[in-house]
C-alpha cells in the first residue's frame, strides 16, 4: 500500500477539505486518516470494494489511545475503481460533515475533541490528485 502523507497544514473548526482522487482500477480498498500523529486519529475514513470481509461499504472510525474505536457504516457507496471522485469534509468542533461523490453526507462525530489536526495521511490503492483546505 502506498501512502501520501501531508505535514506543515493544519485543519481547523470552520475550514473545508476538499480531495480529488482515482481509486486504482483493481482497488480493494482505501483511506483518508485526519488526526493529530498515526496514533492519534480523529477520522479515519475507509472506502472498501472488497477488503476485510466488506463489498462496496464505507467505514468511518477514530483510532485513540492505541485502539480502535466503534466502527461507523453508513448507507450507499459512491466509489468506483478508476473514477475520479471529490469528497469534501467539514470540519466543525463537534463533527466531520463528510460530503461524498455523489452528494450524500456522513456525519461523524469530532471524538477526540481536538480544535486543531495536522496530521493528514493517505493509503491504500488510490492516486490522490488534489488535496485543499479552505
Amino acid at each position: 500500500m502506498a501512502g501520501v502523507l501531508v505535514k506543515n497544514m493544519s485543519f481547523k473548526p470552520g475550514q473545508t477539505m476538499m480531495i480529488t482522487g482515482v481509486p486504482s482500477t483493481d482497488s480493494t480498498n482505501f483511506a483518508i486518516n485526519i488526526g493529530s500523529s498515526p496514533d492519534e486519529l480523529a477520522l479515519h475514513l475507509n472506502p472498501r470494494f472488497d477488503a476485510h470481509g466488506d463489498n462496496r461499504t464505507v467505514v468511518c472510525n477514530s483510532f485513540q489511545g492505541g485502539s480502535w474505536c466503534e466502527e461507523h457504516r453508513p448507507e450507499g457507496f459512491s466509489f468506483n475503481q478508476g473514477e475520479e471522485f471529490k469528497i469534501w469534509i467539514t470540519f466543525t468542533s463537534e463533527e466531520f460533515k463528510i460530503k461524498l461523490p455523489d452528494q450524500s453526507e456522513i456525519h461523524f462525530p469530532n471524538r477526540p475533541g481536538a480544535e486543531k489536526y495536522n496530521y493528514f495521511f493517505f493509503e491504500g490503492e488510490v492516486r490522490i490528485q488534489g488535496f485543499e483546505i479552505k
